[in-house]
């Protein structure tokens, strides 16, 4: 059985942009796509960026238990992982990596405590997080606000991870956590 690498962050702190680079980089990982219940935005595809279930779909699946973690994250809005998934990527002989909320890392790495590092990305300051999540220009001023009181939360957990990388340099980021996660697959 293989490996699993959880990368998990306040929204805005640059999980994601990490996990990219990591997967550019590491040619052993392979990215766990999550599932949904939200409604598709342009440009997403299915089956790439999210698997999108719907509220129904994603219920049914719970009671199938079919997921290795899933959570509300917000009213109506779930968001899991399909244990599918994990076999998908572990029969292909590959690390699976993840780009999860801190909720749903801490129950992968309880899971999987052996076989999973978990890395938590710091953002230097929720000042500095407010500005990123400003300057998506994506998000209304109540999403904004609803993501900054989830990240002080959500950041009160770092210590629960294995490793804690600060981001407020995203080359010097991405190659501490090139370093660890190689380091975590070569043991």
């Amino acid at each position: 059985m293989g490996k699993l690498i959880v990368i998990s962050a306040p929204s805005g702190a640059g999980k994601t942009s990490i996990v990219h680079q990591l997967l550019r980089d590491i040619p052993e990982l392979s990215f766990s796509i999550s599932a949904c219940s939200r409604e598709m935005r342009e440009k997403e595809v299915h089956g790439k960026d999210y698997y999108f279930l719907g509220l129904e779909g994603f219920q049914q699946k719970i009671n199938e238990d079919a997921f290795l973690e899933w959570e509300q994250v917000y009213e109506n809005q779930y968001y899991g992982t399909l244990k599918s998934e994990i076999e998908r990527i572990w029969s292909e002989g590959k690390t699976v990596i993840f780009d999860v909320d801190v909720v749903g890392g801490l129950n992968i790495k309880k899971k999987y405590p052996k076989k999973c590092l978990s890395i938590f990305i710091m953002p230097p300051s929720i000042e500095v997080l407010a500005e990123r999540l400003i300057g998506r220009g994506s998000e209304s001023d109540e999403s904004i606000k609803k993501r900054l009181d989830k990240a002080e939360e959500e950041t009160s957990k770092n210590k629960q991870f294995d490793t804690i990388i600060l981001n407020d340099d995203f080359v010097i980021a991405c190659k501490e956590t090139e370093k660890i996660i190689t380091n975590f697959i070569n043991e």
